[in-house]
């Protein structure tokens, strides 16, 4: 029971239920403006691959970080031994195997874009989150996120060739909203991400700044087109006020965050349809 505790702790459950809420979201709009079965076989592929590589990001994060979470956080699950660093990459590999297995039968494509965006994730943990580039696995990551679900589910990826834009300053937001979640411990052990560089104060009020930009910008654009329908407006502003509520602090800031990124998604996807 421990481990399993474990496991699901060092998965980072709240990010990877956004994440896989997303790209059910996203996955089965888009097949269905395309003419296609909405929760078709690719789009629960495609879920699958996602949720693997969400698994490896989360365990090889942890796994890169127990040495340091064992002096500054050591109610993390490694240090706190609910479970071990080989169960940590046991599990990791396990994600890998999802990750290779859901994505094979999807095609060449959405199996190359889900390994470079796993790969820029792993490359965030095992190297880049001490740096001031810490950035930019999110931007590469999430950047790709669009197009690997666009791939995956069968649609041309010219659907969602915008997206990646509007991604890049969001992706920002999230990364500097949660390396200050962590931003004592970071401080205490000398590590210098894009947060520390910025300061406290600084990074939460451009992580806000970029965040509720994305939101206003792309609803004034969709506004200025006349596409935006009830529903599509109507989670565009539950995703405006949740990261509204995110300028009293980092956490909020996270989690209204996530919360943002499912309904913006889903009301882009619906509006621009």
């Amino acid at each position: 029971m421990r481990d399993v505790v474990g496991i699901v702790r060092v998965v980072h459950p709240a990010p990877t239920a956004a994440v896989v809420a997303l790209t059910l979201a996203l996955g089965s709009i888009l097949a269905a403006q395309a003419g296609l079965p909405p929760f078709g076989a690719r789009t629960w592929l495609t879920t699958l691959a996602i949720l693997g590589s969400q698994v490896v990001t989360g365990e090889v994060n942890d796994w890169a970080d127990r040495e340091r979470d064992a002096l500054a956080q050591p109610g993390k699950p490694i240090p706190a031994g609910q479970l071990s660093s080989r169960g940590a990459l046991a599990v990791a590999g396990a994600g890998a195997g999802l990750l290779l297995a859901a994505s094979a039968p999807l095609g060449p494509l959405p199996l190359v874009l889900g390994l470079a965006a796993t790969s820029s994730a792993v490359a965030y943990s095992l190297w880049l989150s001490s740096t001031r580039l810490s950035v930019l696995p999110y931007l590469v990551s999430f950047g790709i996120l669009p197009l690997w679900v666009a791939a995956g589910v069968g649609v041309p990826l010219e659907r969602v060739a915008a997206a990646p834009l509007l991604v890049a300053p969001f992706a920002a937001a999230a990364h500097l909203a949660n390396a200050l979640r962590d931003f004592e411990a970071d401080a205490s052990l000398g590590r210098r991400n894009l947060a520390q560089a910025l300061g406290r104060r600084t990074a939460l009020a451009v992580a806000w700044l970029l965040a509720m930009g994305v939101g206003l910008g792309v609803g004034a654009v969709l506004l200025a087109r006349g596409s935006v329908d009830p529903l599509a407006g109507l989670l565009g502003l539950i995703g405006l006020a949740a990261v509204g509520q995110g300028a009293a602090g980092a956490r909020r800031l996270w989690i209204g965050m996530l919360v943002a990124a499912v309904c913006w998604t889903a009301a882009w996807a619906i509006a621009s349809g």
